[in-house]
């Protein structure tokens, strides 16, 4: 799998050594997320929203109404910056300087697009279903055509992008490891508690393993 170009916009100014524009290393942060933030001006003011997201090839989708705002500007075809981090752990140092976050996260920049061609739309939406729960687009019943009509969907390419990652312990400056301070990291992870059933659930209906045994993908 070949590297993402470098650009201005991708190149990391600070700790370049913790960068990547290896594709494997971008894709799989991606896929692992859930939400992303979404940045873009409209109407001459910043704006960033979280979204849910789904990556399909070199692509990365965003939904939603087609009267909201966000949509509309993105639909334009403005330029948008794209951001998913993933937290790992709290680095506790010596110092209060030296404390840290293990995380990955990677940005996007690029241009987005609407989609408008039918069979696209629908299959950014069944990957943004499967991107959550895999297996349960099947499961549901499939958007109509009023509910594509009222949703708008947007593709933004990932020609521009990196991937930044922290792991490890503290780095405390060599004067403060003599320092009788605790050190070290608390692990973080995203943690699925037991599916809940709706109380209208027609009788019988059998809770689906996705469900049952979600958790976020490795």
């Amino acid at each position: 799998m070949s590297p993402n170009n470098v650009t201005e916009r991708t190149e990391l100014q600070r700790h370049p050594e913790r960068g990547s524009h290896d594709r494997s290393v971008i894709y799989a942060i991606l896929d692992e997320g859930l939400i992303c933030q979404l940045g873009f001006v409209s109407r001459g003011h910043p704006v960033v929203v979280p979204t849910l997201y789904a990556r399909v090839g070199d692509t990365l989708y965003v939904h939603g109404s087609a009267i909201g705002r966000m949509l509309q500007t993105l639909a334009e075809g403005v330029d948008v910056c794209v951001s998913v981090t993933l937290i790992d752990g709290v680095v506790f140092a010596r110092s209060a300087f030296s404390h840290s976050m293990n995380y990955r996260s990677v940005t996007v920049f690029g241009k987005a697009r609407e989609v408008t061609d039918p069979e696209e739309k629908m299959r950014a939406l069944e990957a943004t279903v499967e991107h959550v729960a895999t297996g349960r687009w099947n499961d549901a019943r499939q958007p109509n055509d009023k509910e594509l009509a009222v949703t708008t969907v947007v593709a933004v390419p990932l020609a521009e992008a990196s991937a930044k990652v922290r792991s490890g312990g503290p780095k405390d400056a060599d004067a403060d490891y003599a320092l009788p301070i605790w050190a070290g990291v608390v692990p973080l992870a995203l943690r699925a508690d037991a599916a809940v059933d709706d109380p209208r659930n027609q009788p019988g209906t059998p809770r689906p393993g996705y469900a049952a045994g979600w958790q976020r993908r490795a």
